[in-house]
């Protein structure tokens, strides 16, 4: 099986080079176009007129480039290319224009509109004709015209952006001001060794001590009002007597009953008599539980007890 690229070929023994001529092509004329075949894709989208098949932008065609050298626009060359449809085959001719940098078709499909495509239709009237001078400039002046109408309309909310802006400046002018006075005024005072800073800050520090020395006194006060109530209370406070030593008051032997608190009583007044007069002696109060006893309220008023056998 041969190569499919051959380095070197086979040369019989008996070949002779001087027997094969050299074969020259005829010179073409000045004028004779410039065939090629090249691989292109479609630079638009366009419709077959015999067959009505679409073939959009970017598909590949094997085409013929012509290339003719009197067909030239400001030294540069024009370039034409022949394609067949792919569906019934039917040829396709389009060239370049380098005068709108597009190209045009000139035989066997129609160009499909590219609205993404700015300035395709500002070449013709809308009859597939080329635009007239006279027919730019009225379309020009009529596109002015509607500017300029919408313009007008425009007008009024114009008018209310600038008011809104002349506002926000005259505002802001204020705010300026109102900081440049008060940095005036700032610079004043300490040129003239007042600082307003230390003054407020020393004054706060006097309303606060002024308020802790009133919590102080109040609490002060406090105290002593709860420590006297805590003395009157144990001196009021009766001590009372074991049960037995009770019986013996109340007159076992048939004497006069004697009541254990009416004996008290009178010690206990003198004795808040001397605490008023004199409370600096009195010993300090001790938190220690006191038992109270059941005071015998038949011993107070003067009843008997009889006696269990």
């Amino acid at each position: 099986m041969s190569e499919r690229k051959v380095l070197s070929k086979y040369y019989p023994p008996d070949f002779d080079p001087s027997l094969v001529g050299r074969t020259r092509k005829p010179k073409s004329a000045a004028n004779t176009p410039k065939v090629q075949v090249v691989r292109l894709m479609a630079p638009f989208s366009m419709r077959c007129t015999a067959c009505g098949e679409y073939m959009y932008r970017g598909r590949k065609f094997n085409a013929r480039k012509e290339t003719r050298p009197d067909e030239k626009y400001l030294s540069i060359q024009i370039y034409r290319f022949y394609i067949r449809c792919t569906r019934c085959s039917a040829e396709i001719v389009f060239k370049t224009d380098p005068k709108n940098q597009d190209y045009t078709v000139e035989q066997g499909a129609k160009r499909n509109t590219d609205p993404w495509k700015r300035g395709l239709d500002d070449g013709d009237n809308g009859d597939g004709e080329d635009e007239t001078d006279e027919q730019r400039l009225d379309r020009l002046e009529r596109e002015m015209a509607e500017a300029a109408g919408e313009e007008e309309k425009n007008a009024m909310v114009e008018l209310e952006q600038k008011t809104e802006d002349a506002k926000r400046e005259m505002a802001v002018a204020d705010a300026l001001d109102e900081i440049r006075s008060r940095n005036a005024r700032l610079e004043k005072a300490k040129s003239e060794g007042v600082d307003l800073l230390e003054g407020l800050v020393s004054k706060e520090t006097e309303e606060e001590k002024e308020r802790r020395r009133q919590e102080e006194e109040d609490a002060e006060a406090a105290r002593r009002a709860f420590q006297f109530a805590r003395r009157q209370e144990m001196l009021e406070e009766i001590v009372e007597e074991p049960e037995e030593e009770e019986k013996g008051v109340d007159g076992s032997n048939g004497g006069p009953s004697l009541s254990l608190s009416e004996g008290v009583k009178p010690a206990t007044t003198a004795a808040a008599t001397t605490a008023g007069t004199d409370t600096t002696d009195m010993p300090p109060p001790s938190f220690k539980r006191v038992v109270k006893r059941k005071k015998d309220h038949a011993a107070l008023l003067g009843i008997k007890k009889k006696k269990v056998a």
